[in-house]
Formats: structure tokens, C-alpha cells, sequence
């Protein structure tokens, strides 16, 4: 039996998963968490994959590794390979300036669009440089190359020291902001404008099941950016639609045409197998349900038992989820806000309810952008922490108006990677096909007037931003 291993370096943890080449089976597993904040040592990320290698009883005996990693975040090195300064993760929002100054300087978003597909924000590598370049020139002028968290750790993991060994893959690449996933090449030009005149080393751009670094003696994969790792672990194909509830929430949806979104809502990105992802990402996800849970001193099995004991619509209270400002629609500095609160309706049960509907409802708003665009969407799965809530998988298909099915809850990203070290090994024009466990299908009566009262209250909301600002 040839093992394979495949990494998910996330936000908040590390997680490795030992698989079966053949059958995907998993054969271990171990997990080590990482440092919160927006700005991490990538130290962090190589200290606690070491701890879940070691926990996983090692990789002496794996074929092939592949690793999964959050997207956008800006790892810089300097010529001997070493760390300039902290990495900024993609939920960093320092840059906001940054993105509305790169937006203008190349002639408006339209022209980001039609270019990378890709119109800068806060989250993206090229808005993040820019601000390391007005912030802190000295670093600037030291980063001899600059790569996202994934390439860095696959590099680490094949012991070179040498930038020109970095790799990445296309999927990753397409969500720095100077890599077009349309055209699979980078936009020189653009990585010019974010560093102003600079121009570091980036990663050489594999092929999806290419390997020309090893571990050990175990080929390593180009790795993925974490969505794209997910919808190969899940086995999405053209007209599926990934919605992940984790820190972020994320929808994304497998096609084989490129989307150029002018309003930079839908991210033209690549995905793990040679279609395109457009994706739309929210800043506020899980943490949401967690933060009102904590606020009704509830865990999370009463927070879902209380939600599912209202009524659909929270009899008109409504929660806006910006709790960390948001992405989608680009506000960096909203807030979240409960709104419709009478002396009727403030109850515990409502207002869990209403967080549940609030966080779906910014999932449909961006289900619908995602329409927009021209690509089908057959089929919804769900995953990612919040997708473990009863009262997310039950209220979902009412505030979506549509059926979702749920996978058996598992480490995706890890297996998307894992599958993709397979890839490697047995070569071919597509990956293995690897069958989930199984899943469960859930429907309800849709609730449109939900969708409704959301989308007033998250106008309000921006307009009242907007007063304060004034």
C-alpha cells in the first residue's frame, strides 16, 4: 500500500492527514494549533507542522506530500532565504488604502477585472506589498521574493534554503492580485505597480500534478490555496458549489470559464485541477455563531438548540454579520448590528436564530454574485465548522432556497492535499477518484423574506457607516 500525506496549514491550526494512495482512506491523523492574530512569524506555522508531523508518527513512510494553506498572505524573504518580517494573513486589514489607491492608479476596477480577475482588497498579496512598500520601505527594498503560505512551507519542507527553488501552484498564484488564472501567468506590470517599482522573485507556477522538489525522498506536490484544496477533496466538479463555513465563509464554485467581475465581488481564481474557481469570501464565518454564543453564555449545542426553537425570521430581528469588518461587500471597516429589536422579539431563541440567518443570508448574497457571473450551480455542498450546527444544516436550505448537502464532517483541505500527492504519484489527466464517506441531503421551505429584511438591514447598516464617516 503506497501512503500519501497531505497538509492543511489554516488559519488557526495544522493538520496532517496519512492517506491510501488507492482509496483515500485515512490512515492517520494529527493537528497542532498556530498563534491567532493577522500577523504571524511563518516560524509559527513550521514550529506546529513539526508538532503534527511528530504526532502523526512521522512521514518516513509516505510516497508523496502536498500542502494546503490559507490564501493572500504575504510571506516575505530576503536573498539567503530569510523571513523579512511578520507575515500578513489575508484577514489583515491594513491595506484598505492601499487597494482603493491600486484600483485608481491602473484606471478602475473594470481594468483589475478584465486583467487577473482579481479587483484589489484588503485580503489580496498585492495590496499587502503595497503597504509594505509605503509602511516600511526598508523591508521592502530586503524582500529579495515574496510567496504565500503554502509555498513557503513546501519549500521549508524540501530543505532548500535557495528562493529560486520556490514553487506555488495556479490556484494560489490567481489570488495574489499579479497572476491571472485565465492566462496562467503573472502580471508583471501589476507586481511593479503594488511594490512600486520593485520586482521580487515569485514562485515557479507548477502544472496541477506536477513535482520537482522532495521531503525525504517523498515527491512534493504544487499544493493548492485552501479552497481549491477542498473542492478536490471533495471531488467538486463542474456546476458544484463549495459553501465553507469556517473563520472565513466562503462560496465557490467549479467551472471552466474564467469570471472577470468589474465590482470585485466574484474573484476570477484558478482551481487545483486546470478549471476556474470564482469564489466569493466573506470576512465573518463560524466566529459569528461564536461570538453570540458567548454573549448568551450558551455552548454551542444550546446556541443551535435555541436557534432552532424560534420561528423562521426571528420574528423580525435581524443580526448584520460584519462582525470584523467585511469583504463581500468590500467594508473593511463595518461592524455588526442586531436590528428590529422590539420588546417582543429580544429573546435568547431569537437572537441565536437571527445569527444563523444573518450568517446564510451573507452566504445567498454571495451564491447570487456568483450567478451573476454566468456560472451554473447544480448542487451545494456545505462544510467547514458551522456546517457541525444542527441549526445551520437545517435552516440553511430555507435562507437558500435551495438543497444542501452536507458531507460527513472531515479535514478537506488536508484531504484535497493528500489526494493531490496521489496525483503526483499515479500521474494522468485527472486525480484519483477518491468516494467520500457520504452525506446527507437537507431541505426546507424557502424563506424569501429573510433574504428580504437581511438585505434592508445591511443597506441600513452601510448607510449609517456612512453618516458616521461624515
Amino acid at each position: 500500500m503506497s501512503l500519501v500525506a497531505g497538509i492543511d496549514s489554516s488559519t488557526q491550526s495544522c493538520k496532517v492527514l496519512v492517506c491510501d494512495a488507492d482509496t483515500g482512506a485515512v490512515v492517520r491523523s494529527a493537528s497542532a494549533p498556530h498563534p491567532g492574530g493577522t500577523e504571524v512569524d511563518p516560524a509559527a506555522w513550521w514550529e506546529a507542522l513539526q508538532s503534527a508531523i511528530a504526532d502523526v508518527g512521522g512521514l518516513d513512510d509516505v510516497d508523496a506530500i502536498s500542502v494546503g494553506g490559507q490564501q493572500h498572505g504575504m510571506v516575505c524573504l530576503d536573498a539567503d532565504g530569510e523571513v523579512v518580517r511578520k507575515a500578513l494573513l489575508w484577514n489583515d486589514t491594513r491595506s484598505a488604502d492601499a487597494a482603493v489607491d491600486l484600483i485608481n492608479e491602473l484606471g478602475g476596477a473594470a481594468k483589475w477585472a478584465q486583467e487577473t480577475g482579481v479587483v484589489p482588497v484588503a485580503s489580496i498579496t498585492a495590496t499587502k506589498l503595497r503597504w509594505l512598500a509605503d509602511n516600511e520601505p526598508g523591508n521592502a527594498d530586503r524582500t529579495a521574493a515574496v510567496c504565500l503560505p503554502h509555498d513557503w512551507l513546501t519549500w521549508k519542507l524540501s530543505g532548500s534554503t535557495d528562493i529560486a527553488d520556490l514553487i506555488t501552484d495556479r490556484s494560489d498564484a490567481s489570488g495574489t492580485g499579479y497572476y491571472s488564472g485565465a492566462d496562467d501567468s503573472y502580471q508583471e506590470d501589476l507586481l511593479l505597480l503594488a511594490t512600486r517599482g520593485r520586482l521580487p522573485r515569485v514562485p515557479r507556477v507548477l502544472s496541477p500534478h506536477e513535482s520537482v522538489l522532495r521531503h525525504r525522498g517523498a515527491a512534493l506536490g504544487p499544493g493548492a490555496g485552501d479552497n481549491a484544496a477542498a473542492a478536490l477533496g471533495l471531488g467538486a466538479a463542474s456546476g458544484d458549489c463549495v459553501m465553507s463555513l469556517g473563520t472565513s465563509g466562503v462560496i465557490s464554485a467549479v467551472g471552466e470559464t474564467a469570471s472577470h467581475d468589474p465590482d470585485g465581488i466574484v474573484a476570477g481564481f484558478a482551481d487545483a485541477t486546470g478549471r476556474q474557481l470564482p469564489l466569493v469570501c466573506t470576512l465573518n464565518g463560524a466566529p459569528v455563531l461564536a461570538a453570540v454564543a458567548a454573549m448568551l453564555d450558551v455552548d454551542l449545542s444550546r446556541f443551535s438548540e435555541l436557534a432552532l426553537s424560534a420561528p423562521p425570521g426571528a420574528e423580525g430581528l435581524i443580526w448584520v454579520p460584519y462582525f470584523d469588518g467585511e469583504r463581500s461587500p468590500n467594508l473593511p471597516e463595518a461592524r455588526g448590528a442586531l436590528q428590529g429589536v422590539s420588546t417582543t422579539n429580544l429573546s435568547p431563541a431569537n437572537v441565536a436564530r437571527a445569527a444563523v440567518e444573518g450568517l446564510l443570508a451573507s452566504m445567498a448574497y454571495c451564491l447570487d454574485k456568483i450567478a451573476e457571473q454566468g456560472v451554473a450551480v447544480d448542487r451545494v455542498l456545505m462544510v467547514g465548522g458551522a456546517a457541525r450546527s444542527a441549526a445551520v444544516r437545517q435552516i440553511a436550505p430555507a435562507v437558500l432556497g435551495r438543497a444542501v448537502e452536507v458531507p460527513t464532517p472531515g479535514e478537506y483541505v488536508a484531504l484535497g492535499a493528500a489526494k493531490q500527492a496521489a496525483w503526483v504519484l499515479a500521474g494522468g489527466d485527472a486525480p484519483p477518484a477518491w468516494q467520500l464517506e457520504g452525506s446527507e441531503t437537507y431541505t426546507g421551505e424557502p424563506t424569501p423574506d429573510v433574504l428580504d429584511r437581511y438585505t434592508a438591514a445591511s443597506a441600513l447598516t452601510l448607510g449609517q457607516r456612512k453618516v458616521m464617516l461624515v
